[in-house]
């Protein structure tokens, strides 16, 4: 398929994206950045991390998201006495028969909303990690396939917060994404107050089916992408590895680089994104605009790093101002 036949596809499927926003917006007051990474990870099916203060709208959004496609919804609340299967279930001794029954847990839905995820301690993390990677969930002896789509999308406070574990490397790496989400303008807080009563996620209809959904994951996959821009991904990804081959005397600051699942994940954001803005191509904006959410989460600082302030979305603007674009 050439380039414009992409884009006339494009344009066909983006009516649907826009049919999930029109109906995510009826109770999500402005956070265009969240909502659109959303439908970013949405269209990739990666799992999304939303990282932010309480009272910010991340589990209306969400909630509202699951509410506007026509599929399964669960929300787990994570709590520091969850266990492993209050979330994907166990197996139940029945006497009468003398066999085990398999009970299955809230992980068996299409869209996961695990609430305040990093206050749950590590051995619940765990639980997760197959689910995520693997879409299949273990129980005794038996190994069940999780129903597709299937979408994590998780909820975490800053870590500095009380109560709050952080989450184990390898898990974090199973997000596509980290999204932090800011507090709302003064105009846009005014309107929350003036639609409060209206702001429910009862209002909100099955705007889209699970085929039109597949359907449009298979437009973003098409996109077209040249073999500079795949360079210039990988060169991003490696630059968080080894700064100074790229120029940079900041190895110091970081402990642990992006690893590859990080390329794969912002070659596929990067398409996301292309759909987004109505093309049939990838431009280096559209790697630049992605990056900051793929890669936040997957540099581990130093504490050299962390002494002296740096974060690592500092770190990233670095990269993307140093490295060549094509």
């Amino acid at each position: 398929m050439d380039i414009q036949a992409i884009a006339v596809k494009v344009e066909q499927e983006s009516i649907i994206i826009r049919r999930i926003l029109a109906e995510i917006e009826k109770v999500v007051v402005g956070q265009r950045n969240l909502l659109e990474k959303m439908l970013i990870g949405l269209m990739c099916e990666g799992h999304i991390l939303l990282e932010g203060l309480p009272g910010l709208a991340k589990t209306t959004a969400v909630r509202a998201l699951a509410a506007a496609i026509n599929t399964s919804f669960q929300r787990i609340q994570f709590t520091p006495d969850l266990l492993p299967a209050d979330i994907i279930g166990t197996q139940i001794y029945r006497p009468d028969s003398g066999k085990f029954e398999i009970r299955k847990g809230p992980i068996f839905h299409n869209i996961i909303l695990a609430d305040e995820i990093n206050r749950a301690p590590a051995k619940v993390q765990s639980a997760l990690l197959e689910a995520m990677q693997e879409k299949q969930v273990t129980i005794g002896e038996t190994t069940f396939e999780l129903a597709r789509p299937f979408l994590v999308l998780a909820t975490q406070n800053p870590i500095e917060q009380e109560g709050t574990y952080p989450l184990p490397e390898a898990q974090i790496d199973r997000f596509m994404m980290k999204i932090k989400v800011d507090y709302p303008s003064a105009e846009e807080e005014k309107v929350i107050m003036q639609r409060i009563n209206n702001l429910t996620v009862a209002n909100i209809s099955g705007a889209v089916t699970v085929p039109e959904l597949d359907s449009v994951r298979n437009t973003v996959r098409s996109i077209h992408m040249e073999e500079k821009i795949l360079d210039y991904i990988v060169n991003i990804s490696r630059a968080t590895r080894k700064p100074e081959d790229f120029g940079l005397n900041i190895g110091s600051m970081i402990h642990y680089g992006a690893s590859p699942r990080a390329s794969i994940w912002l070659g596929e954001a990067a398409r996301a994104h292309a759909f987004m803005s109505g093309r049939g191509y990838v431009t280096p904006q559209d790697v630049k605009t992605m990056a900051p959410d793929i890669l936040r989460h997957r540099i581990i600082l130093s504490y050299e790093a962390e002494a002296e302030g740096r974060d690592a979305d500092g770190l990233i603007a670095m990269f993307l101002e140093r490295i060549e674009v094509p």
